[in-house]
């Protein structure tokens, strides 16, 4: 397992992982971080300002309203908007998009919480290694509800989750983290895993002091479906993969796994650093 950003936490005499904190869709559950996309899709569209997926995509993970300040923000949809409107878009127009965009981001919720294909081994893996399961979101405390209430009924439960509202702010900013680890009674930072598919997560991990690992294959830099991405050739896979592994690496990521199923691997690469026995 290859360490991508050498500036590694320190582990202040820690010999073992004691926490993995979890992002939520396109990490553990909505293969392709779908739910999001699709809302903010319909909310602008039905606004009259037809979005790309790319845009959609690009400040994916942080706190929703935040996103929807961030799409107004773009150059691009901005002239679109005074071209529509008449005007630029101002602070009413978000509080209209964001209370749109909650009713049916609820609706879109209910569509997309599969949990992804081996989460919950994984995740038996790490408790039987004496690890704690935490999770943070960009999702509101009432929509990661709902998510979590249906990927319990599929056998994935973290003991403690964090939402933007509770921790002070969304990502990047670390306090979901800080929270996490105080809920949990996690310590040192330096022995804490934080896993994501976007680039907040991993700059909320870095901005944190611990370890950031990049998910390339199940999560935005992908941004299709299970069945969709096993549709592609083998060809077309490796090119979606080779970007997104890329870009998470860009954002500062430690380590890149495609799936979880090689977070175990990372886990035991993280406590030979915290070791010193590292290659």
């Amino acid at each position: 397992m290859t360490l991508l950003n050498p500036d590694g936490p320190r582990g202040a005499g820690a010999k073992r992982v004691v926490g993995v904190i979890f992002d939520w869709a396109g990490t553990t559950v909505d293969f392709g971080s779908l739910a999001p996309v699709r809302t903010l899709e319909r909310v602008f569209g039905e606004a009259g300002v037809p979005i790309e997926e790319e845009e959609a995509r690009h400040d994916m993970g942080i706190a929703k309203r935040d996103h929807i300040a961030a799409l107004l923000a773009m150059p691009r949809i901005q002239n679109e908007w005074a071209k529509v409107r008449g005007r630029p878009a101002n602070a009413n127009d978000l509080d209209v998009l964001y209370e749109r965009f909650m009713p049916l981001q609820f609706e879109c919720l209910q569509r997309y919480s599969n949990v992804i294909g081996g989460v919950p081994q994984v995740v038996e893996n790490l408790r039987i290694r004496g690890i704690k399961i935490g999770s943070t979101t960009g999702y509101t405390r009432a929509m990661l509800d709902l998510l979590a209430a249906e990927a319990a009924k599929q056998g994935y439960s973290p003991d403690c989750s964090l939402t933007p509202e509770e921790g002070g702010a969304g990502r990047p900013y670390p306090f979901m983290i800080y929270a996490a680890a105080i809920k949990m009674q996690l310590y040192p930072l330096g022995a804490i895993i934080k896993v994501g598919d976007t680039a907040s997560d991993i700059k909320e991990g870095l901005n944190a002091g611990v370890w950031s690992v990049g998910v390339a294959g199940t999560g935005n830099g992908i941004g299709l479906s299970e069945e969709n991405f096993k549709a592609l050739s083998d060809e077309e896979k490796s090119v979606k993969l080779r970007k997104a592994r890329a870009d998470l690496q860009l954002a500062g990521a430690h380590y890149v796994i495609d799936t979880l199923a090689d977070l175990p691997a990372v886990v035991t690469a993280v406590e030979a650093h915290l070791n010193g026995t590292a290659a």
